[in-house]
């Protein structure tokens, strides 16, 4: 569990040497308001993995004895690139080594939350956002470091994202975190890094099947391509079939697919090099483990894929799944572009969708059941989709004095994915 450490000069090195790489990376940027894109059923977002707590100090919690670390967890983005993100989920255990998934608000425990824009504003203007030097002339605190920075500002974010009472160990960082929860006001989420929505469509060949959205907070837009081993001649358009490499945030992409072409499918890459915005979530796609909120980013390599489907004649289908977490579940959307019904099983269930038609399913989860389950169709149609339902932080047990903490802890993570360890933090 949470043990807290010495000062040492080591930590103190390694915490400078981490931030002032993401500084000179730029990735300390305010992240101005911005409309979510984060539609349902789309891919992309940056996949990271969960590494140490970096950057902390100590906290202490109302009605807790035991000192608790506050701060900076590092992660490694799968594809070259590194983030520093606090967490937003302070009774989970965080497990190092597990996979996590850039998220939106809504598939996430801030889905509900009123106060999500102010642990936002927290993160605009506090550390690492601002430097030490420039905390102690915003805020009119002296005498901080990095690590009780990190503290004061977990603690405040603590506030908004777990309603808890929390203060630094540190009197000068107490200030800190008086004065972020006292100033914050709402910001609005940011985008996404990069999506491509919906993630799987179907048509037939000779036609350009789309449009698939592009969402992105990269300036210089998306590269696009068609993943190999896709049929000859196939390839991405624009809305007046030109064909096209790249694409801008809001633009349609489409996927032309020669007439003639033998029934099949294909996918589609979009990618870019960006600083992932301040205040996105990141949940474990590997079973429960603490829901994190970005604080930095490097520039990180991040990817969406999307599935073109067509056939000749007979049903056509795609689906699409999203975390539901307002409905408590996933949504499904199951759509066919053929001539013929397409009927499929899920989870005990059968549904069948009229050629043209698109239909929503939603299909209940309790709060951490993990999931995976496989819809088929016609010509060797096949998604297994897999996950853990994780829409909300966790709630106070008994009290201390009569059960062991509850407190978070940085834990290895479990070997078989898709399960969850212990979350009590023993």
């Amino acid at each position: 569990m949470f043990s807290v450490r010495g000062r040492g000069t080591a930590r103190r090195l390694a915490a400078a040497t981490l931030v002032s790489g993401l500084v000179a990376a730029g990735a300390i940027a305010l992240a101005g308001p911005a409309a979510a894109d984060d539609a349902p059923g789309a891919s992309g977002g940056a996949t990271a993995k969960l590494g140490e707590l970096k950057i902390f100090d100590g906290v202490k919690i109302a009605g807790q004895d035991r000192e608790e670390r506050g701060g900076l967890f590092e992660m490694q983005v799968e594809n070259g690139g590194s983030l520093l993100t606090y967490c937003i989920d302070y009774r989970t255990t965080a497990y190092e080594g597990k996979q996590y998934k850039e998220v939106g608000w809504d598939q996430s425990s801030l889905h509900n939350n009123p106060d999500a824009g102010k642990i936002l504003w927290i993160l605009e203007n506090s550390y690492p956002t601002l430097k030490v030097s420039d905390l102690t002339s915003k805020a009119g605190v002296e005498g901080l470091s990095d690590e009780t920075a990190a503290a004061a500002t977990q603690a405040a974010i603590w506030h908004f994202s777990d309603d808890l009472d929390a203060k630094p160990v540190d009197e000068k960082a107490q200030a800190l975190t008086k004065y972020l929860i006292d100033n914050a006001t709402k910001v609005e989420e940011p985008k996404s890094s990069l999506s491509l929505s919906p993630s799987s469509l179907a048509g037939k060949a000779g036609d350009r099947i789309g449009p698939f959205k592009v969402g992105t907070n990269a300036k210089t837009g998306a590269d696009l391509s068609v993943v190999p081993g896709a049929p000859a001649g196939l390839g991405i358009v624009d809305k007046d079939g030109k064909a096209i490499t790249k694409a801008k945030d809001g633009d349609d992409v489409y996927v032309n697919v020669p007439s003639g072409t033998p029934d099949g499918d294909a996918e589609i890459k979009a990618e870019v090099t960006t600083q992932v915005p301040l205040g996105r979530a990141f949940v474990s796609t590997q079973g429960k483990s603490q829901t994190m909120i970005l604080a930095g980013s490097s520039n990180s390599t991040v990817t969406a894929k999307a599935t073109v489907a067509w056939a000749k004649k007979g049903a056509v289908p795609a689906v699409t799944v999203a975390k539901d977490c307002a409905k408590g579940g996933l949504e499904i959307i199951a759509s066919n572009a053929g001539d013929e019904p397409w009927t499929f099983d899920l989870k005990g269930t059968s549904y069948t969708i009229a050629p043209a038609e698109k239909k929503t399913i939603t299909v209940p989860l309790a709060e951490d059941e993990a999931y995976k389950f496989t819809i088929t169709g016609p010509n060797k149609f096949s998604e297994t989709f897999e996950g853990v339902l994780d829409c909300k932080t966790a709630t106070p047990g008994p009290k201390p004095s009569e059960t062991p903490s509850t407190s978070p802890s940085v834990e290895p993570s479990p070997s078989t994915p898709g399960t969850t360890g212990d979350t009590t933090g023993h």
